[in-house]
This record gives C-alpha cells, sequence and structure tokens, in this order.
C-alpha cells in the first residue's frame, strides 16, 4: 500500500513540484496551503509523513509540529527558507525527524524521506544503508549527510555522490571519464573539468581535517581516496 505524505507549502509552485516527485516514486500525496489546513488534515487524514514549511500563513510549522507531537509520532520532515532563524536543535526538541533548507535539490530531499521513513518503519527489507566512517568523517549517503569533525557540513548532492565513490574504494584511483559515468551517469553532457570542480570544492571543505585520509591527485590519471594507515 502507498505511502501517504502531506505537504504543507503555501508556495503552489514548490507544493506541486513535491507532488509530481513523490507520485513518481510512489507515494500518495495530499496537500494543504496554510497552517491550519495543515494541522487539520495531520489529525484527519493520518499520513505516514509530513513535509512541513516553517512560514506559513494562519499557523506557523512550529505550531504545527508541537500541536501534531500531541497526539502523534508521524515523522516530519521541515521546509526552511536560507536566512530565516531555525534552531536545529529547538527543532528537533519539539519534534521534527529532520529539515532541510530551501532551495534544496528533490534528489536530497527524497533521500531524507526515505531514510526517515526506513528509520520509522525499520524495514529489513531495505539495502544495507550507504554509510562509511573513518577518522573524523562521517559520508551518509542514505540521508545525503556529511559530518567532519563532529559538525554537518552543507554539501550539495553530487559532491556527496562523487566523495562516497570515491571513498568506497579507498586507494583505487578513478579517472575523470570513470567518475563522470560512474557518478553524472552516462546522460551527462559535460566535459572532466566538472570533476575538477568538485574535487576543488570537497578539498576546500576537507583539507587538514585528519592525517589519516585524504583526496589526491594522481597526477595524468585521476583523483582517489587515500588512507594512511
Amino acid at each position: 500500500m502507498a505511502k501517504k505524505v502531506l505537504i504543507v507549502e503555501d508556495d503552489s509552485n514548490i507544493s506541486e513540484l513535491l507532488r509530481l516527485y513523490l507520485e513518481k516514486d510512489g507515494f500518495q500525496v495530499i496537500q494543504a496551503a496554510d497552517g491550519g489546513e495543515g494541522l487539520r488534515m495531520a489529525q484527519s487524514e493520518s499520513p505516514d509523513l509530513i513535509l512541513l514549511d516553517l512560514m506559513l500563513p494562519v499557523l506557523d510549522g512550529w505550531v504545527v509540529c508541537s500541536e501534531v507531537r500531541k497526539t502523534s509520532s508521524v515523522p516530519i520532515i521541515m521546509l526552511t527558507a536560507k536566512g530565516e532563524t531555525f534552531d536545529k536543535i529547538n527543532g528537533l526538541e519539539m519534534g521534527a525527524d529532520d529539515y532541510v533548507t530551501k532551495p534544496f535539490e528533490v534528489k536530497e530531499l527524497m533521500a531524507r524521506i526515505h531514510a526517515v521513513l526506513r528509520r520509522v518503519d525499520g524495514d529489513a527489507a531495505h539495502p544495507a544503508e550507504k554509510k562509511l566512517t573513518f577518522d573524523k568523517l562521517v559520508i551518509n549517503l542514505d540521508s545525503y549527510e556529511l559530518v567532519v569533525d563532529g559538525k554537518r557540513m552543507e554539501v550539495p548532492p553530487k559532491e556527496m555522490e562523487l566523495l562516497y565513490h570515491l571513498a568506497s574504494s579507498p586507494n583505487r584511483v578513478f579517472t575523470r571519464n570513470q567518475l563522470l559515468d560512474e557518478v553524472w551517469g552516462f546522460d551527462y553532457f559535460g566535459d572532466s573539468r566538472t570533476v575538477d570542480v568538485h574535487i576543488k570544492r570537497l578539498r576546500e571543505k576537507l583539507e587538514g581535517v585528519s592525517e589519516k585520509w585524504s583526496l589526491k591527485t594522481v597526477w595524468g590519471v585521476g583523483y582517489k581516496f587515500e588512507l594512511t594507515e
């Protein structure tokens, strides 16, 4: 039976975009355009997950989350815009399961939805989690989370996928064309400089964090995630 997702979002363009992606992925979708309507639907429709915008008319996302939590443990993912005051700790203490900052990559949001539902369901039929752990580094592709020296980093999905791909095969050298094929896919129409740009951005986030691993350039060949132990 299809999982039911309630979208509480006053921006109709975002709401419709999310509906299309969710329905394509097999979810049943219901929508609310303000916090009051969202709270009523959360109580009457028994959704399996709620995507909840923070800034809403009638009732804001904080109030909706707090009210829902009085009677339900349904997973809630907060949607917050850049520049809005959002205290993650307070949000999680209030009962939100996760949050995503706008503008977001739909692919990342879908990964977070599946990750939250897996945690709730405890479904052993799902594939093993895609999580790699090294010294001062956690790469979690299920939730698209990168934790560096204990701090969660904001990383675009493609950078996450590239780092995970390299770190999944430590010390193996990948050519730029291999990475384009295996990370970007055969339908990507770009050049190998794309890989260089993403590696550069990853290095800015990871340089000097640990002496036990590093992103290495193998001149004339490509790149590798090198373990020194």
